[in-house]
């Protein structure tokens, strides 16, 4: 199913947000407490993250639970950054395509993930699939329905669509050829941070400066805020706006 984090703000190091908490995304990748498929997240992990001047991020990749890798905790120790995007995976078809699968997935200045699953997924997804080109379809990242999902999000944001409503008209769109479709979308450029609630959780902690959207707390900071299902978020270092999903898309 997943669980995902993106935050916005000064420099930490990566483990502060990822590891240290008492119900960090490592936590949740073997005890999740609001995930509505699934029990664990252990078919892979990934952070991306953005180093100052260089708009282009980072990857750290696996196919193995977080908890299991060491090299992963070393390099979350000392590597600091002011916007990163991690994911926990717990997937549709376990085993499908291992570290290709895991988010974040990445072009350009992007970094993405889905906590959710389309049912039917490949058959019910053709005609979203048409609607892209053969080029397109061939750089699928991996044969998954959140790397497709991707890759349509990503087309609308080469066509010039802004973050919120390329997550926005892709729920629609998925949900209508996948009815029932779990679809919490997270996106980011290292600047702003894009969300959509569609079928499970998500939360934001905000404090002057710096912004975390969440698939559930990782803290009992009485701040935490859940956010409305069926929900665009937009959010930068400022603040967040929260908007249906049903202003945003046709």
């Amino acid at each position: 199913m997943c669980r995902h984090l993106a935050y916005l703000g000064p420099p930490v190091a990566i483990g502060e947000l990822l590891l240290e908490p008492p119900h960090s995304l490592e936590h949740q990748s073997w005890a999740p407490r609001t995930q509505s498929s699934g029990v664990v997240n252990a078919d892979g992990f990934g952070v991306g993250w953005y180093a100052a001047g260089d708009p282009v991020p980072a990857r750290y990749r696996r196919a193995a639970p977080i908890w299991g890798d060491l090299s992963f905790a070393d390099l979350a120790r000392v590597v600091r950054t002011g916007a990163l995007l991690a994911a926990v995976r717990g997937a549709t078809l376990p085993g499908a395509d291992g570290e290709a699968a895991a988010a974040p997935f990445a072009a350009d200045r992007w970094l993405f993930s889905h906590n959710g699953a389309v049912p039917g997924w490949p058959d019910a997804l053709v005609p979203v699939a048409a609607t892209l080109s053969a080029a397109e379809l061939l750089g699928l990242a991996a044969r998954t329905d959140s790397a497709l999902v991707w890759a349509v999000v990503l087309h609308r944001l080469r066509a010039g669509a802004a973050p919120g409503p390329a997550l926005a008209a892709t729920v629609r769109e998925v949900d209508r050829a996948a009815p029932g479709a779990r679809l919490n979308l997270l996106l980011t450029d290292g600047a702003v941070i894009a969300a959509t609630t569609w079928g499970n959780s998500l939360w934001t902690l905000t404090w002057p400066g710096r912004t975390v959207v969440a698939s559930e707390p990782y803290d009992a900071d009485p701040r935490w805020t859940e956010v409305p299902d069926r929900t665009v978020l937009t959010a930068d270092r400022d603040g967040v706006t929260l908007t249906p999903i049903e202003e945003h898309a046709p």
